[in-house]
């Protein structure tokens, strides 16, 4: 943004992220990393606050995903492109690697964040799949 100010949805977006248990991450229209919770932390094993902001270059060679050969998913071919590019919610399974290392297989939904102009960003919820399985 010109001004430096976050459009409304992307800051209400962020203060729900905060409330929730379910890891999840927001992103600007351009695929700018502006947030992830408490529980994303959790996984990534780093907080936002250490982290920061990072363009999808970055943060994809730093946590992912990958997919089943361990190659990185292609930012054109990830859930959160399709909520930004498309406008509509989508969903895969792939892993992700925490900041120490560890690998998790995770199942992501994105949800695109409208505003009266179009597509602000994108909200995006995963958790692992050994979670989901009760392991």
């Amino acid at each position: 943004m010109a001004n430096g100010q976050r459009p409304l949805e992307l800051i209400l977006a962020r203060n729900f992220l905060t409330s929730l248990s379910t890891p999840g991450f927001l992103v600007d229209e351009e695929g700018l990393l502006v947030f992830y919770n408490e529980s994303a932390a959790a996984l990534l094993g780093v907080s936002f606050e250490d982290a920061g902001s990072m363009g999808p270059e970055e943060w994809g060679t730093a946590f992912g995903p990958f997919d089943d050969k361990g190659a990185q998913v292609p930012f054109e071919e990830l859930p959160l492109t399709l909520a930004l590019r498309q406008g509509r919610p989508a969903h895969s399974h792939f892993t992700i690697r925490s900041h120490k290392g560890d690998e998790h297989e995770i199942e992501a939904s994105a949800l695109p964040i409208r505003a009266s102009e179009g597509t602000s960003g994108a909200m995006v919820f995963f958790w692992p799949l050994a979670e989901a399985a009760g392991e």
